[in-house]
């Protein structure tokens, strides 16, 4: 593993690997998408339609620069609701015998329909594409809700739900799932022999922080055990002493972290990676430990999603005015509320680029894994 890992490249995404065009496939010998996968067909979701509309936009421009004349099929809005809440449906031309890529954003923060709602409205539409003949249906999920809920709480009567909408997707006639950052790996056996790719962040974080590569002042710490693995890998790529934080919840509205596990001399700026902030409990806890007790001087926080929660505001803003907090990184998985962007300290990097070449790959059925790791 260690070995991929060194091989992470450094560079901008844009310079990883080829943007394949027909004229370019046909080139270079690849088999003609249209006869293998079928016409390539991007649609959405109304909750998916920002993420998705940002994605086609990218997908064009790099055709163009790529010096190629070919147009996609782009289908937004296919979703609607009967009077009493029902989801209803309707794709608006033949579909028959296409690539479809299913965008939808599972949460969003300022709407008022729910994940449970945009969870079966992408479950309907997966089943409306199988029912009209595409050939290929792969979903793009950015944020997977019901991560979290992988394995029943100790001593708990809970149920695996995680599993449970993984069992849904396959039902619905799913072909395959892309995924940002989920919570835990652990998720892609939940979906049997159906192919799930989840997009791993740490690319993006090694790009965000290579200015510190190799620092000595620098190190990098783990919220909890299950960012570890995260932070290790980091590490190693940008030559960085590691740290761990120790947590544990009194009651469900309290974090406390007992000890932060690692070598802070001459530590003076600390980097926390995270694959997620709900309300906020776990970094703001963490980066006033790291201040008060450990010296920090400047912190810097890198997630995968940002949930745009109330509570979350007002201690991240907190934690900028009174604790060191310099930048906080995260993505568009989510819709990001203007409450968030709003403040001069939160840079929102977009995910279209990549979802981009991670269409254009699978489409003309193409190892993913070169967007991510350097080929030689």
């Amino acid at each position: 593993m260690l070995k991929l890992i060194k091989k992470l490249m450094l560079k901008e995404l844009n310079s990883k690997s080829t943007f394949y065009s027909q004229e370019l496939a046909r080139e270079k010998g690849l088999p003609d998408p249209s006869s293998a996968r079928g016409r390539l067909l991007i649609a959405c979701l109304s909750s998916g339609l920002e993420i998705a509309q940002r994605t086609v936009n990218r997908y064009m421009e790099l055709l163009k620069k790529a010096f190629s004349s070919e147009e996609i099929v782009f289908i937004k809005d296919i979703d609607r609701r009967f009077a009493d809440g029902e989801v209803s449906i309707r794709i608006p031309q033949p579909v028959n015998g296409c690539d479809v890529f299913l965008f939808q954003s599972l949460f969003k923060p300022y709407a008022s329909v729910s994940i449970d709602e945009n969870y079966l409205a992408f479950l309907a539409a997966v089943r409306a594409f199988r029912e009209h003949g595409a050939r290929h249906i792969t979903g793009i999920l950015p944020y997977l809700a019901y991560s979290r809920q992988d394995k029943p709480t100790a001593f708990q009567r809970e149920p695996v739900t995680a599993r449970l909408f993984a069992d849904f997707s396959q039902a619905a006639g799913l072909d395959r799932l892309i995924v940002w950052a989920p919570h835990c790996g652990q998720l892609r056996g939940f979906y049997g022999k159906l192919p799930v790719d989840f997009l791993d962040p740490l690319h993006l974080f090694v790009a965000e922080y290579k200015e510190f590569s190799g620092r000595q002042d620098v190190i990098v710490v783990a919220p909890d055990v299950g960012a570890s693995k995260l932070v290790t890998y980091f590490g190693r790529v940008l030559r960085l002493n590691t740290a761990i934080a120790s947590k544990y919840r009194p009651n469900p509205e309290e974090v406390v972290i007992s000890e932060i596990i690692g070598d802070f001399r001459q530590k003076r700026v600390a980097i926390i990676l995270d694959d997620m902030i709900s309300k906020g409990e776990t970094i703001f806890s963490l980066v006033k430990k790291l201040v008060e007790e450990k010296g920090i001087k400047e912190v810097c926080v890198g997630v995968a999603h940002n949930l745009c929660l109330k509570p979350a505001l007002n201690l991240i803003f907190e934690l900028h005015e009174y604790y060191n907090l310099k930048e906080l990184v995260t993505t568009n998985s989510i819709s990001q509320s203007e409450e968030f962007t709003g403040l001069p300290f939160i840079r929102i990097c977009c995910l279209s680029d990549m979802l981009a070449r991670v269409i254009n790959r699978i489409h003309f059925s193409l190892s993913i894994s070169e967007l991510f790791l350097n080929s030689g």
